[in-house]
């Protein structure tokens, strides 16, 4: 008599290589690359306050010869893309997935988008009231140290040290860039802050890897 194809291993060994393949295909499927969350990301943060760098550094004569507008405007467009990123990402790995992680992930997206447009609408009312570096210098300050908050809550909600200390890192650089001052803030974000997202991205990735093959 043959066996139906979709009949269950008898051998153990068999079944329990099952379960695991079918383990490891499921946490492939939840648990999205992390590549694809961090590195947008940092190529944000390189290149948006890399321009600003170049554009309006430490003294009066510009490194590029760029519009003035133009690092802002390359700024929130890179943001806008990565978070379009993130958020597509993030619906097809867990779009199905219910319960209190759904919540969690729910309430801390609302804490990012109602923090931010909170904090902008106050600093827009102070900033045109300071000259332009001091300006400068408090909207970048201001949003990157709200990012190193919120990673380092991000963390602690879901007990990722890598996000925890992504965040801690993130909030050390904004402080040293603050106290060096306008023109130096922009270079310390883009080079440490990115640059630091681009490891924690490649090392997130290793681990997701060692997990889906354990």
């Amino acid at each position: 008599m043959d066996l139906d194809d979709d009949s269950p291993p008898t051998d153990p060994a068999a079944a329990l290589r099952l379960i695991q393949d079918q383990r490891s295909a499921a946490a492939r499927r939840l648990d999205p690359d992390a590549r694809l969350l961090y590195w947008p990301w940092a190529v944000a943060w390189l290149i948006g306050f890399g321009l600003f760098f170049l554009r309006f550094p430490p003294g009066d004569r510009p490194l590029a010869h760029l519009p003035s507008w133009l690092p802002l405007t390359v700024l929130f467009v890179l943001l806008a893309a990565a978070g379009t990123v993130q958020a597509v990402v993030s619906m097809r790995a867990y779009g199905q997935v219910t319960g209190e992680s759904a919540q969690r992930g729910k309430w801390y997206g609302y804490a990012w988008a109602l923090g931010s447009v909170s904090i902008y609408a106050g600093l827009g009312r102070i900033a045109e009231h300071l000259p332009h570096d001091q300006a400068a210098l408090l909207w970048s300050a201001t949003a990157v140290g709200l990012t190193g908050a919120l990673h380092m809550a991000g963390g602690a909600i879901w007990l990722d040290q890598d996000l925890f200390r992504l965040g801690v890192w993130i909030s050390v650089i904004n402080l040293i860039g603050a106290i060096a001052g306008p023109g130096w803030h922009p270079l310390v974000v883009a080079v440490a802050g990115g640059g630091g997202m681009l490891v924690a991205g490649a090392i997130a990735r290793r681990r997701q890897r060692q997990r889906q093959q354990s």
